[in-house]
């Protein structure tokens, strides 16, 4: 099974290329213990979607690692080209989003799971996933999976945070409310719309962090789909972005697929913000004294 690995942004609110900051006090990025749980759960193809720039220091450092003890790794590039009929918006520095990322991969050729490098999902998350990638298969619709969180358990207190707001009828999501600036307010949460109004979230409801499960049929739909979302905004293209929550929802919407939604037991963690670095440092310290991760993850 592959795990396809969202590692292309730029770190904007880090401030640095925080895929491949060391955290910890053996030098571990996030990125080591999302691999590390997953090959422990059976993925062993790990497909990094990165910056070209970036390559040489992600296989000197975790690619070199992950293959050292075994694992297959591949590198793709996200890029910034464009179909042909449009044009690249001067002033634009990043590219297209996460769904975009995944179309950058093509056909990945087996069955896939998709998750950021800067989150920590915890084992039994990729224990969930391999299970049901391991079956998983289209018939008359595709059929996928999102693995989701409570919302309070994935909110930063150093600043807001994007995340896709699950709503579910008998297990399977119904629609993903893509919110990009969310943050705690006492006991609730609000995210502040592009048009600076203010929208109150509970603290409990489900919240996507980009942990899916895909067949090979998806890369080829968000191809279909980029190209409408590019006409759609043609008068935004040097700020808008192609979110992979947003392009599950359509697919959705328009009956293609279904999506399986599990909610995970393990503790999330993530770093958006520099300071978040010391709570993500302090939690794997934990983890080790609890017997959860070895001393050495890598041989």
């Amino acid at each position: 099974m592959t795990l396809v690995v969202l590692a292309a942004g730029m770190g904007s609110r880090f401030g640095g290329v925080k895929q491949l900051t060391p955290l910890t006090e053996n030098g571990e990025f996030v990125i080591d213990f999302t691999v590390f749980d997953a090959v422990r759960a059976g993925f062993d193809r790990i497909m990094f979607i990165i910056r070209e720039e970036h390559q040489k220091a992600f296989d000197d450092t975790i690619g070199a690692r992950i293959r050292n003890s075994g694992v297959k790794v591949e590198y793709v590039y996200q890029t910034f080209d464009l179909p042909d009929g449009f044009t690249f918006p001067e002033g634009r520095k990043k590219p297209w989003g996460t769904a975009h990322a995944i179309m950058c991969a093509g056909n990945v050729g087996d069955n896939f799971g998709v998750v950021n490098a800067d989150d920590f999902y915890g084992y039994e998350t990729f224990r969930l996933l391999a299970d049901f990638l391991r079956t998983a298969k289209d018939d008359e619709k595709a059929h996928y999976c999102s693995i989701a969180y409570k919302l309070e358990n994935t909110l930063s207190e150093n600043g807001t945070v994007s995340r896709g707001i699950c709503k579910a009828k008998d297990g399977y999501l119904v629609s993903l409310d893509e919110k990009t600036k969310i943050e705690r307010r006492g006991d609730i949460a609000v995210n502040t719309e592009d048009d600076g109004t203010l929208t109150e979230l509970p603290l409990d409801c489900t919240v996507s962090m980009n942990c899916f499960g895909f067949t090979p049929s998806f890369t080829g739909k968000l191809e279909k789909q980029f190209e409408a979302f590019l006409r759609k905004n043609e008068s935004n293209l040097s700020k808008c972005e192609f979110y992979l929550p947003s392009a599950v929802e359509a697919l959705i919407e328009s009956g293609e697929c279904d999506v399986k939604l599990y909610q995970s037991p393990a503790k999330w963690m993530g770093v958006t913000y520099r300071e978040d670095s010391e709570a993500f440092s302090r939690f794997i310290k934990e983890q080790r004294l609890l017997g959860n991760y070895p001393d050495k993850l890598w041989k």
